[in-house]
């Protein structure tokens, strides 16, 4: 996730780099970044403030979604 910079408009139309998908042995895998305020209940906001945001990582089997 660190290395993807497969960003294109059909997949980052927002430019936030906040979502990617990868293949690792043979499993399609999507991630996503979500930021949420300080007490993790809503959404930030705003989420370019650190002290406003926590940002959380998901990363999951793209046949569960």
């Amino acid at each position: 996730m660190r290395q993807f910079d497969r960003f294109t408009e059909d997949n980052d139309p927002h430019g936030e780099h906040d979502f990617g998908s990868f293949e690792l042995e043979g499993e399609r895998l999507f991630w996503k970044i979500d930021y949420y305020d300080t007490t993790l209940e809503k959404a930030s906001p705003d989420p370019a403030n650190p002290s406003l945001t926590t940002r959380v990582l998901t990363l999951m089997l793209a046949s569960e979604y």
